[in-house]
């Protein structure tokens, strides 16, 4: 009786001791992506994970050499709730299946007075509600949907940001066929979003990218203004192939363009951005715009709005608002490359020489 006791006593210690080896082992490859660098003065941190349909890095400075990695993926979890036109009960889909929505996020309303300014100031080149001419020309959730039968013109006439009201707390249709879509500007915001919480917890050097899209707070860990690079505007062109280097002076930052989110049938290249006055993918020559803004939901948007313009019209628009700085690419009729730099980004600018 007392070996058998023994004998189990052994057992349950090696049965308590393979739990915790497999505990352990499990908690290792579930552990965040986070990379610290070398003990510094500065404690620089690097996060990067996944979000949105993208990806995300995350830079700070932090003495403490704090971790907020779990902390930013739960909070872009429930920003996607809100927001995603992917996640079918998000409050955005509800809105969308829907006429009417009670906010119970803060995500959603700021987005749409967000909106509604930046649809004024465009002239309805920056419209949210193009979402059912994304979808139908192949850039939604479902993928292409048009078809022969599509009258574009009958769904201009349901495109209009002017055909919803909303205060803070709700949000209404006046047309039952309104759909809206925030892909281009929810990015934006969702990098503003993960700023004010590294900044709410004390940080005040990061730099946040989002699929792209850009906000950075003081200076890197050398004690210089965060460096960024405008990619080539070409097709078969990789992350490392830079036009440009932007330094973030305390800048959101994004870039919209045309060269490599899109499909050709017939022969012809279907642009994802969509006129939402003509319901028709854009073709001009303005490759890239990107578009530097106190914060990145309004930038992303500009952005947008100058490649359904055009860079003629986007010119205009960046000479009358002096808030901006902007950086266009565009083709010119002997095939190469042309540029528009604002006064006041030219600082801050440097073009890669080949």
């Amino acid at each position: 009786m007392r070996s058998n006791t023994r004998k189990n006593i052994v057992y349950s210690l090696v049965l308590l001791l393979m739990v915790a080896l497999v505990y352990t082992w499990r908690n290792r490859e579930q552990t965040p992506e986070v990379t610290l660098d070398e003990p510094s003065e500065a404690g620089k941190i690097t996060l990067a994970g996944k979000t949105m349909g993208t990806t995300y890095n995350i830079t700070y400075l932090d003495q403490e050499n704090r971790d907020f990695q779990t902390s930013i993926d739960s909070l872009l979890v429930v920003f996607n709730q809100s927001l995603s036109t992917y996640i079918p009960d998000s409050e955005l889909s509800q809105f969308n299946q829907k006429d009417t929505l009670e906010f119970n996020l803060p995500y959603f309303p700021e987005i749409l007075n967000a909106s509604k300014a930046i649809y004024t100031q465009t002239n309805g080149a920056f419209d949210p509600t193009v979402g059912p001419l994304v979808n139908i020309w192949g850039f939604g959730p479902t993928g292409p949907e048009l078809k022969d039968s599509v009258d574009i013109q009958t769904m201009v006439r349901s495109v209009g940001f002017d055909k919803i009201e909303f205060d803070n707390q709700k949000v209404i249709k006046n047309n039952h066929e309104i759909y809206l879509d925030f892909s281009a500007i929810a990015k934006g915001q969702g990098v503003d979003v993960v700023g004010k919480f590294l900044t709410s917890k004390g940080i005040s050097n990061f730099l946040v990218e989002i699929g792209g899209e850009l906000v950075a707070r003081g200076t890197n860990d050398k004690g210089e203004l965060w460096k960024v690079g405008v990619n080539r505007p070409e097709e078969e062109s990789n992350a490392s192939e830079l036009f440009s280097i932007i330094a973030l002076n305390n800048k959101g930052m994004a870039t919209s363009g045309n060269y490599r989110n899109f499909y050709v049938k017939d022969s012809v290249k279907i642009s994802h951005t969509i006129d939402p006055k003509t319901g028709y993918p854009v073709r001009h020559n303005l490759l890239s715009a990107t578009v530097l803004a106190k914060n990145c939901m309004t930038a992303d948007a500009f952005a947008t709005a100058m490649m359904v313009m055009g860079t003629d019209e986007a010119i205009k628009l960046a000479d009358s608002h002096t808030e901006l700085e902007v950086f266009l690419i565009f083709s010119k009729s002997d095939g190469t490359y042309g540029s528009y730099t604002s006064e006041s980004l030219k600082p801050y600018l440097s073009f890669i020489t080949e």
